[in-house]
């Protein structure tokens, strides 16, 4: 472990370092991505704006589990990173155990909220009559993934602060090559529409869990998910639920504020709603990207807080945002100049897709920045800057989205509910320079 893995988090060449971690991370993301996109695309093969409508406004109340396992997977890896590397294996193992079975705890609370309160949060997506049942079906089979979603999305991240970012992408690879599968197989070849799609995607969560359990109880982790070892003592549970609420915090209330604009812009049609869910797909392309770029720099970053290597942090730090600019910049423009081929791929009707044309390049305008927010928000996640990751994460989808979302439409209309996200891009990018500068000079890192 320490010659193979931590060898490239304290003595590679930075170019290396920071590629070791990023590509992997990058790469999972980009599997992610693709599992995203599986169930709208297939469901599109009916060729029923209905139901990508549908989908789209059930995604983000899906995407709630996966933001509440950010909070045990940015968490524990901040923790953790910072632990290993001031030696402290020991206590490594036990916030490792203890971000396993609160993962499985939350997971089944949540379950539970969803399947009790199903019809108010389908009011508060803004289901139509004509979407409705087909929204519900597919919230009713995902929510029974729960826990192993939170899971999956925890140990993806966890597994990364021992060096195994290849472990980490294999277990999401298996997961959403295995959704990529069985989306055709269950929506089209067995007519399963919308509820197939969730079943697919339900199963390759679980799989993807499974993986990730197999690896901890067969593998060569030096951590560990065994109940033994499970313990919120010792600034354990503080210590991630500091880091994880603020990380997660932008996971949630990127779902809460989906869930808002899907509600504002379904007074508009459900057209407009299939056509703003395609939309954020198409930015989605460079978000996630630029999510797995940030994602795998956090545990770099977080050795070398620990290990106080500032010199090596600092110059692993420039050379990603650099990086990350460019890479943003580059999937960016692609993007925009291949929107029409994108859309069409998902909707065919053509009103949905003149909405999502329109949105995709209203959208695009600012998301050249998502490389550089990504990896500075892991960099003060990484820091342990909690009150900074904080307010970072409360800011870009909630604090400024959300009323740029209902001052933009009262000025603009339809198209002022999409301008709300560049906005909230740009103000959000100048706040986490601000919040990175002003925490480095608190540390006083020489």
């Amino acid at each position: 472990m320490k010659k193979d893995s931590m060898e490239i988090f304290e003595n590679a060449p930075i170019p290396k370092a920071v590629l070791n971690n990023t590509i992997p991370a990058m790469a999972a993301m980009l599997m992610v991505l693709v599992y995203n996109l599986a169930d709208t695309f297939f469901i599109a093969q009916t060729h029923d704006a209905i139901m990508v409508a549908a989908v789209s406004l059930a995604t983000p109340v899906f995407l709630l589990f996966m933001a509440l396992g950010t909070i045990f997977g940015i968490g524990g890896t901040s923790v953790i990173s910072r632990a290993l590397g001031e030696g402290r294996r020991e206590y490594a193992k036990k916030v490792c155990a203890f971000c396993m079975w609160s993962c499985v705890a939350v997971g089944i609370i949540f379950l539970a909220v969803i399947i009790i309160f199903m019809n108010p949060i389908l009011k508060l997506t803004g289901a139509s009559e004509e979407t409705w049942e087909y929204a519900k079906q597919y919230l009713q089979i995902v929510a029974l993934a729960g826990p192993f979603v939170l899971i999956s999305n925890c140990y993806a991240n966890i597994i990364r602060t021992e060096g195994k970012a290849g472990m980490a992408m294999i277990g999401q690879f298996i997961g959403n090559f295995l959704n990529v599968i069985l989306d055709p197989i269950l929506i089209l070849g067995l007519g399963w529409d919308v509820a197939g799609a969730a079943l697919a995607t339900a199963i390759s969560n679980v799989i993807s869990a499974v993986y990730y359990v197999s690896y901890f109880k067969w593998g060569k982790s030096i951590l560990s998910i065994h109940p033994r070892d499970f313990s919120w003592k010792d600034g354990i549970m503080k210590g991630v639920l500091a880091i994880g609420v603020p990380a997660s915090l932008g996971d949630i209330l990127m779902s809460v504020s989906g869930m808002l604009i899907n509600g504002q812009m379904a007074g508009y049609g459900d057209m407009a709603v299939a056509g703003i869910g395609i939309a954020m797909k198409v930015t989605m392309i460079t978000g996630m990207i630029c999510i797995g770029f940030g994602q795998g720099m956090q545990s770099l970053l977080g050795y070398c807080v620990g290990a106080k290597k500032w010199d090596r942090f600092k110059k692993s730090l420039r050379f990603s945002v650099i990086l990350a600019l460019g890479l943003s910049t580059l999937m960016t423009v692609i993007c925009y100049l291949f929107t029409d081929q994108i859309v069409n791929a998902f909707l065919s009707e053509p009103e949905a897709f003149n909405y999502a044309v329109s949105f995709s390049r209203i959208l695009l305008t600012t998301s050249f920045l998502f490389g550089m927010f990504y990896v500075l928000s892991n960099a003060l996640q990484a820091m342990g800057a909690a009150t900074a990751a904080l307010i970072i994460n409360i800011s870009r989808q909630g604090l400024i989205y959300i009323p740029a979302l209902f001052i933009l439409q009262a000025i603009l209309g339809v198209n002022g509910l999409v301008w709300a996200q560049p906005v909230a891009d740009v103000l959000s990018v100048v706040l986490v320079i601000v919040l990175y500068v002003t925490t480095l000079g608190k540390m006083k890192i020489d």
